[in-house]
């Protein structure tokens, strides 16, 4: 990983936090991350965690930093290699599917360039619903690529699908897409 700059994009879900145990191991294998936040994940981990992290100033806010004149959309992904957002909820993935940009990570999702990893985690009715399905089949034909969320125990107290893939898990497939590259 050494040398690659990488985006990790985090959306609101409980599973957040298990993204600062994926932001972690980016770093100390050498990555650059940069981390964009929605308005809704930072109600579940706080950008000071990942700040911490990284080194480096959370996105939250599509004007949040003045050193990005053009905008943090456009300045961020111009600069990475891949882009991961982890977890991906069902919000994200409606306005990835069809083009919807109205924060800072959706932006950036539409000015990024290269390789997009998306780790999904939402409950178990939500991940099968068919609008669901079919925003990631679209997804899925656009080129992006995905690390399902596998079955276990859900904040919302049931059993099914929908939790997110483990940071290792996830860490694998970003280290896989970027060997590809």
């Amino acid at each position: 990983m050494n040398g690659h700059e990488l985006l990790v994009g985090v959306t609101g879900g409980i599973s957040a936090y298990k993204t600062a145990a994926l932001v972690s191991r980016l770093v100390q294998a050498g990555a650059g991350v940069t981390v964009v936040m929605t308005r809704a994940a930072t109600r579940f981990v706080g950008p000071t965690t990942f700040e911490a992290l990284t080194g480096r100033a959370v996105g939250t806010g599509l004007f949040d930093h003045p050193e990005h004149p053009l905008g943090g959309h456009v300045s961020l992904a111009h600069r990475a290699r891949l882009m991961c957002v982890a977890p991906t909820t069902a919000n994200f993935l409606a306005k990835a599917a069809h083009g919807l940009a109205d924060d800072l990570l959706s932006t950036l999702y539409l000015a990024f360039p290269g390789p997009v990893l998306l780790a999904p985690a939402m409950n178990t009715v939500m991940w099968n619903q068919a609008a669901v399905c079919r925003n990631v089949r679209q997804l899925r034909a656009d080129g992006v690529h995905f690390v399902d969320p596998s079955e276990g125990w859900l904040s919302c107290r049931a059993q099914g699908t929908g939790r997110m893939a483990d940071p290792e898990t996830i860490f694998a497939a970003i280290e896989n897409l970027l060997k590809s590259m």
